[in-house]
Parts: structure tokens; C-alpha cells; sequence
């Protein structure tokens, strides 16, 4: 994705939290709340990836910060290069055709939310995957304890920094 499109994006989203009804932020929140923080765009963590569908999917519970669970399928795996290091992720599918790739890496709780960040991979008519990194966003429970939101699995805590993306909310309308 082109640098202009994400930042239209991201200023989007800005937007749908400072002013939309259905925002994750409070009222008071959204008073206060003067914009999301990024990471600088990084060309390089925006992939196309094959994905090994696993021979027998499974359905798994993955559980939620309010201590709910939920269930999604273990659908399949990518490995990929993040400087030097090589990582792997599980997708998870729900249906109809909607993919869900939670994921924790080395700068959470510092730089990132401490339960992960999320993305919706895109499945490309070539069978690939496209997964862009700069588009990772925090779960709506890390504006406000009252979202039930997946908590990623262990397979999907990286020991990689993926420094793209939204990063951990740190303003004056954030809950601390």
C-alpha cells in the first residue's frame, strides 16, 4: 500500500474515533482525543505471503479479556523475515470467508497494547495472502476495559519487534 493511501486511512479512523457514535472511545474521550499513534510506514512489512492451509483445520476457543471465549478455526500458517529473524503466524478463519490474525510481538506493553494487535488479511485471487503490517491496529478493549476483545494465542507471541502499525495509546484521552 502506497504511503498517501495509508495516511488517508489512518486520518479516517482518526476521524470515525473523534467524532462517530459507535467509536470505542467515550464521550469524555472523544473530547480529549487528539489522534491515534503510528508507526513511520514501513514498505517492507507490507507482504505477499503463501499460506500452508493446515490438512485438518480446527475449531479452537481463543479467550477474551473479559474471560469469555470464542471460537474461531485454526486455519493455517505463514513464516516470513522481520530483519534477520524469521517468524511464524497462525490465520485464523471465521465464517463466511473472513480471516483474523491476532498477534503479540517484543515491544508489547512498551510500545504496542500488551494483548496484541490485530489484522484481517486479505486472500488474494492467487491463493496468496496479503498482509500488511502497517495496517495492525489495537483491539477496541485497549480504549476501554468494557470491550470483550480475543486475547492472541501463545503460538502468535513473536520474539520479533514489528514496529508498523498502531502503536500503544499514550495521550491525555487515553485510559491509563
Amino acid at each position: 500500500m502506497d504511503a498517501q493511501h495509508l495516511i488517508h486511512l489512518r486520518a479516517q479512523k482518526d476521524k470515525f474515533f473523534k467524532e462517530h457514535t459507535q467509536s470505542p472511545l467515550t464521550a469524555e474521550q472523544q473530547a480529549k482525543f487528539s489522534g491515534l499513534t503510528y508507526f513511520v510506514a514501513m514498505p517492507k512489512l507490507d507482504l505477499v505471503v503463501d499460506v500452508h492451509e493446515f490438512e485438518k483445520p480446527e475449531n479452537v476457543q481463543i479467550q477474551t479479556t473479559t474471560g469469555d471465549t470464542r471460537w474461531y478455526l485454526r486455519w493455517g500458517e505463514f513464516t516470513f523475515t522481520v530483519g534477520n529473524e524469521e517468524a511464524r503466524l497462525t490465520i485464523y478463519k471465521m465464517p463466511p470467508d473472513h480471516f483474523f490474525l491476532p498477534f503479540v510481538d517484543t515491544l508489547a506493553g512498551k510500545e504496542t497494547y500488551p494483548a496484541g494487535r490485530y489484522l484481517e488479511p486479505e486472500l488474494l485471487a492467487d491463493g496468496k495472502f496479503r498482509i500488511d503490517f502497517n495496517q495492525a491496529y489495537n483491539p477496541y478493549c485497549a480504549y476501554a476495559p468494557t470491550w470483550n476483545c480475543p486475547i492472541t494465542p501463545t503460538e502468535n507471541r513473536l520474539k520479533v519487534a514489528i514496529r508498523a502499525g498502531e502503536k500503544l495509546p499514550d495521550d491525555a484521552w487515553a485510559i491509563k
